[in-house]
């Protein structure tokens, strides 16, 4: 006989165990242990598929954002610049001349921000950090200011050789008088021109160790080879030729400083590792100071001779 489905409240099918309840005017079918484990397996499943394919939005979240010629934003040492990529992308940014008069060829602090903000944003904090005698160069991410194309881990590593590229011929930089500064999602791409040209120097702010182990610190129920391969840091700073100075908060939640103090263990020429007390992630400008932009002066000045 063909098994009955539709019984009322506290009836068992077949001498089972699994209750049906009247609802209404219809009927509700079992829910079984292997059901419910079906569908949360199916629905991890789908949380996987949708962090990897938003892995590089993860990482460069910002479109946009504020945008312009230096002199609007107070600066009037500068210009604004752009670079035209192989595949057509533009990125834009402004280059800093020295504030003093000073002869070429110059000293050169090559900027790569973090993911929260843009070259403009940064206004404040070029002027408080930029050394009197050296320029600086930064550039926004595809998709970031007035940047054009969207950001990705891959692409914004290719692009810091047409970065170099640009910097050597339009601005006479030897290499032992460029200085590479990145923060936080910008130490992926400082540390990989550090590795992969001669530089004088290479500063480190609030930098990650890779970012699988980034994954596991904030996605920990999820496997951390979503996150991609890209921006492998801890390997790629034992192939850094340079002094670093690593500067670290030690309330940094979003990259612990232990991810520092590894980066630091596996350089080969350390200079300093300075911690900013009581910083988070996003304090070290306000928590460091003036103390924290005479720290990265000075280390321009040691680095790369700087003519004063």
């Amino acid at each position: 006989m063909d098994r009955v489905y539709q019984i009322q409240k506290d009836e068992y099918v077949g001498g089972g165990t699994v209750a049906r309840r009247q609802v209404g005017s219809g009927y509700q079918l079992p829910v079984t242990v292997g059901t419910v484990v079906l569908g949360l397996a199916a629905a991890y499943a789908a949380a996987c598929v949708v962090l990897y394919l938003l892995r590089n939005r993860l990482v460069f979240p910002m479109r946009g954002g504020p945008a312009g010629p230096p002199h609007r934003y107070g600066l009037p040492n500068g210009e604004a610049v752009a670079i035209t990529l192989a595949d057509g992308a533009r990125l834009t940014g402004w280059l800093l001349w020295p504030p003093e008069p000073t002869p070429k060829p110059w000293t050169v602090l090559l900027w790569f921000h973090g993911n929260g903000e843009t070259v403009a944003g940064l206004a404040p904090i070029f002027r408080a950090f930029q050394h009197p005698h050296a320029a600086l160069l930064a550039l926004d991410y595809r998709g970031y200011g007035a940047s054009t194309g969207s950001p990705t881990v891959a692409n914004v590593t290719l692009d810091t050789d047409a970065v170099m590229a640009w910097l050597k011929a339009h601005v006479d930089a030897f290499p032992d008088r460029i200085v590479v500064y990145g923060r936080s999602a910008g130490s992926g791409p400082a540390t990989h021109v550090a590795a992969r040209h001669h530089v004088a120097g290479l500063v480190l702010e609030s930098a990650f160790t890779s970012l699988p182990a980034m994954a596991r610190e904030h996605f920990r129920i999820f496997p951390p080879f979503l996150a991609g391969s890209g921006f492998d840091n801890l390997g790629t700073i034992a192939r850094v030729a340079c002094p670093v100075l690593f500067v670290h908060g030690d309330h940094d939640r979003t990259i612990p400083i232990a991810m520092g103090r590894a980066l630091a263990r596996r350089a080969p020429l350390v200079h300093e590792f300075w911690v900013i007390p009581r910083a988070g992630h996003n304090e070290t400008y306000e928590l460091g100071g003036a103390a924290y932009a005479q720290r990265v002066r000075r280390f321009v000045e040691r680095a790369t001779a700087v003519t004063r």
